[in-house]
C-alpha cells in the first residue's frame, strides 16, 4: 500500500544504464547521474512514486527505484525513474527533475523475471492511482 512521504525534489542528468528496463522488463527507466544518487542517499531504498519532467517538457506521473536492484545484484546504488509516458526517443544527457511524493514498497529479489515484471506493473498502477491527488503539483516552481 502506497504511503505519503515528506516531499523531496531531485534534479540530475540522465545517464546510460544497463538497458535492462526496456529490453528485459518492458519498463524503460531514466538513470540519474551519480550526483543525484548521492543527493538522494538519505532516502530508504525502495520503490517511490512522484512527478517527473525531462528538460523543459511537460510533467508526468512516474515511479522510481532507489537502491541496489537485488534482482541483478548491482554493485552501485542507483536512482531509476520510469516515467508513465511513452517517449519517441532517448533523452540521455537531459536534465531530469523528480518530485518524490510517496513510497510504495521495499526493494526485493523475486523468484523469477515474470514475478518481477508482474510486481513492476502493479507498482506502476499503484503509483499512478496514488498520484491522482497530486497532479496540481505539476505547476510547482520546481518544474519551471
Amino acid at each position: 500500500m502506497a504511503k505519503l512521504i515528506q516531499r523531496f525534489n531531485l534534479t540530475g542528468r540522465v545517464t546510460k544504464g544497463f538497458g535492462r528496463g526496456s529490453k528485459e522488463l518492458g519498463c524503460p527507466t531514466a538513470n540519474m547521474d551519480e550526483k543525484a544518487v548521492l543527493a538522494a542517499s538519505h532516502l530508504s531504498t525502495g520503490i517511490y512514486y512522484g512527478l517527473a519532467c525531462v528538460g523543459t517538457g511537460p510533467v508526468y506521473k512516474a515511479v522510481t527505484s532507489v537502491g541496489w536492484n537485488p534482482q541483478y545484484k548491482n554493485e552501485h546504488k542507483s536512482v531509476e525513474v520510469h516515467i508513465l509516458h511513452e517517449f519517441e526517443k532517448d533523452f540521455y544527457g537531459e536534465t531530469l527533475r523528480f518530485m518524490f511524493l510517496g513510497y510504495i514498497r521495499d526493494e526485493m529479489k523475486f523468484d523469477s523475471l515474470e514475478a518481477l515484471i508482474n510486481r513492476i506493473n502493479l507498482d506502476k498502477k499503484e503509483g499512478s492511482e496514488a498520484l491522482e491527488i497530486h497532479l496540481h503539483l505539476s505547476e510547482d516552481p520546481f518544474f519551471k
